[in-house]
């Protein structure tokens, strides 16, 4: 399987990066995910629970990170293991460019399955992979800013400051 795509979040080229590298985040954003440990320096283990289909299983297993050019990219390659269900594994690389503030995330999977899932098809295969790409990323950047409320009804409510609501956890952590 094969998969491409970029995402848009409205954070600075190093916040992204740092949650990137970040297992308390990697934890926070990877759906299913129940424990993840390590440093991009030896590698990180992680431990995710999901289900495919008829299929739930609990895949450990580690990702390396390798080929980083500081700041800009990054290959990210893992391999998990989910005992009858199958196994998985695959490399992402990951590019970052900024531009007013906002910083474009694009990414090029390639990924194998096998046992279980790989007989379940493709196209199933292949849409739950899109769809927790699509989860990570929309965590990713409630991580990085924080959760985006939407402005209030009443015209006469305080303004809001939204500068102040889009403090995330991790951009106060590294600013």
């Amino acid at each position: 399987m094969q998969m491409s795509d970029s995402r848009d979040i409205a954070a600075g080229k190093e916040a992204v990066w740092a949650a990137l590298l970040s297992p308390e985040v990697l934890q926070e954003c990877v759906p299913g995910a129940t424990e993840v440990t390590g440093t991009p320096e030896d590698g990180f283990e992680a431990s995710v629970t999901q289900k495919v289909g008829p299929v739930k299983a609990t895949f450990r297993g580690t990702v390396t990170v390798s080929n980083i050019v500081e700041g800009r990219s990054l290959t990210l390659t893992g391999e998990g293991k989910g005992g009858a269900a199958g196994f998985a594994k695959g490399s992402a690389d990951v590019r970052l460019e900024e531009a007013h503030g906002v910083t474009t995330l694009s990414y090029d999977v390639e990924a194998k399955v096998g046992g279980k899932l790989a007989q379940l098809g493709s196209r199933i295969v292949d849409g739950f992979a899109k769809k927790m790409a699509d989860q990570f990323f929309t965590r990713l950047e409630e991580v990085i800013m924080g959760p985006q409320e939407d402005t209030p009804d009443d015209p006469q409510a305080e303004p809001v400051d939204v500068e102040a609501r889009k403090q995330g956890w991790l951009k106060k952590l590294i600013t």
